[in-house]
């Protein structure tokens, strides 16, 4: 079975939205974009719709989560910081788009 790197990044930021919730970390959010970021740079043509709209709807939607008794605060906090992860992945995709686009 072969390692792929960038799932592996893929789990660490999924852990550290997760974590992040329960727990203070340090520079969280720059931690979850440089991830996105790296993570970003694998993505398939056929899945940069996908990323992107899943980094605009998680971040914008997060919010209403915190409407649920008890555990709204956290999934709220989760789900806001996978945005933060997937908004990396989202401005790679769209950085590699302009530099292919653009190059000379």
């Amino acid at each position: 079975m072969k390692v792929n790197p960038f799932k592996i990044i893929g789990w660490v930021g999924i852990a550290i939205a997760v974590v992040g919730a329960f727990v203070e970390i340090p520079y969280v959010g720059l931690l979850l974009v440089l991830l996105g970021l790296a993570g970003g740079f694998a993505i398939a043509a056929e899945d940069h719709v996908r990323v992107l709209v899943t980094a605009l709807v998680v971040t914008s939607l997060s919010g209403v989560l915190m409407n649920i008794p008890e555990v709204g605060q956290y999934l709220t906090s989760i789900f806001s910081a996978l945005g933060t992860f997937a908004a990396g992945a989202a401005l790679m995709i769209i950085a590699r788009n302009i530099w292919r686009r653009y190059k000379p």
